[in-house]
């Protein structure tokens, strides 16, 4: 029978979990924190929010996947200390909400940078978008290794490009620019509801760097090689973001930020007119190369759900040829089809993804105090300051998810309806012996 090939290093996997956080969020969502958060300091500081929830989250996450070195990551985390239901939960909200929704999202902001480039029209870009996702289906269904170098070689290109934006960002300065050290304050009419409702933007830019624990299985040495992947990514993409961000307030300000979308262009074409065409394919590049590596991770959850008798058989079948998930590429990427339809604008795609992915964040941090209060695995690496470090996390995640719930009702509420028909769905695919695994 075929089994997955562990073809995935260390630089690999760096890369996915650089990769699979820096897509669209540095780019798209900069316009609307700056309108919630129309002052400079207050800007840096929510995404510096972001970063200490990254990395704390990893940190406390690496100790997890040094426990648990096992194909699905946080799906694994989540079985050990809770049971097959909430790990079959994290799964099916992983293909119908939460990665599925990123998929698409990341693949709509793709299509409208091509769009500027080359006009093609809103329904155009709805189009190329679908385009989009099955490009990356197809490349991935082509191989892990394949998956694997397009992660390497659309992350690289991202990190150079960016960095060359940074680097002008902070030489140039427009002096036309307000300053962004004390101006806006006075805007704000209630700080908590402007800083919860801007981090919405940063938490769904920092998020995925966990993603390298889905594919255990795939990678050398997966003991100490994930957590050593997921701490260097989180670190990278804060360190990028906050520069980011810094060159973009020197290059435009706050009101510059604010007043559009293409911050990135807007930023460039400050110091040279016609920067904007190659900004824009660095984006288009950057948000593909995101949907790229989650195609690639998220499969294996669906996989692993299916090798447990949890999930629906056919999911677990690997292709003689290729040794990837096959069916549950396929699965994952016709339902992102879907949503990319259902739910087209980036902003309610986001909102639809980010409550649910943290509902299960925050309970898969939880999990290693459970753990920890065991002590019946192992683990090769222990979290810093435990229990600050977790606890960090955890309050930080908590807050924000209890935010979306109040303020973002429809959204999370829709999520939560897909929770409770996954509730039935377990239950019916428990009682049906003939469509799960039965080893």
């Amino acid at each position: 029978m075929p089994k997955l090939q562990k073809e995935i290093s260390l630089f690999g996997l760096i890369m996915i979990a650089t990769g699979s956080c820096i897509g669209s969020g540095i780019f798209a969502t900069p316009h609307a924190i700056a309108q919630h958060l129309p002052n400079g300091l207050l800007i840096l500081g929510v995404w510096l929010l972001g970063g200490i929830v990254s990395i704390t989250g990893s940190l406390s996450f690496a100790e997890l996947a040094s426990r648990y070195p096992k194909n699905g990551g946080v799906y694994v985390f989540l079985k050990e200390a809770y049971g097959s239901l909430v790990a079959f939960l994290y799964g099916w909200c992983i293909l119908t909400v939460i990665t599925s929704g990123a998929i698409a999202a990341l693949c709509l902001v793709f299509a409208k940078y091509v769009d500027v480039v080359v006009p093609i029209g809103d329904r155009g870009v709805l189009f190329l978008a679908a385009a989009a996702i099955v490009f990356v289906s197809f490349i991935n269904i082509r191989g892990v290794k394949w998956g694997d170098n397009l992660s390497k070689i659309l992350t690289v290109l991202k990190l150079a490009g960016i960095f060359i934006i940074i680097l002008i960002g902070l030489y140039y300065t427009n002096l036309s620019a307000p300053s962004y050290t004390s101006v806006g304050i006075e805007k704000i009419e209630s700080m908590p509801v402007a800083f919860a409702a801007a981090l919405v933007g940063v938490i769904f830019s920092f998020g995925g760097w966990h993603h390298a624990s889905y594919l255990a299985a795939e990678v050398k040495n997966a003991k100490k090689i994930i957590p050593k992947a997921m701490i260097i990514g989180s670190i990278i993409v804060t360190c990028v973001y906050l520069l980011s961000n810094v060159a973009y307030l020197n290059l435009l300000g706050v009101e510059g930020i604010a007043a559009d979308e293409a911050v990135a262009a807007n930023a460039m074409t400050q110091v040279a007119p016609s920067a904007s065409l190659l900004i824009s394919i660095l984006i288009a590049v950057s948000t593909l190369g995101a949907a790229g590596i989650y195609t690639l991770t998220a499969p294996r959850i669906y996989y692993q759900m299916a090798e447990d008798g949890n999930f629906f058989k056919f999911l677990a079948k690997i292709h003689p040829q290729t040794k990837v998930p096959v069916n549950a590429i396929l699965v994952q990427s016709g339902w992102a089809l879907v949503l990319l339809f259902a739910w087209s604008t980036f902003q309610n795609l986001i909102e639809y993804v980010v409550f649910m992915d943290w509902v299960f964040m925050t309970m898969a941090a939880i999990s290693l105090f459970i753990f920890r209060k065991r002590s019946n695995s192992s683990s090769a690496y222990k979290v810093p300051l435990y229990p600050i470090t977790p606890a960090i996390f955890i309050i930080i995640s908590t807050w924000f998810v209890v935010y979306l719930l109040l303020g973002r009702p429809v959204q999370a509420f829709f999520g939560i309806g897909l929770l409770l028909i996954g509730v039935l769905v377990y239950f019916v695919i428990k009682k049906n012996k003939n469509v799960i695994n039965t080893q």
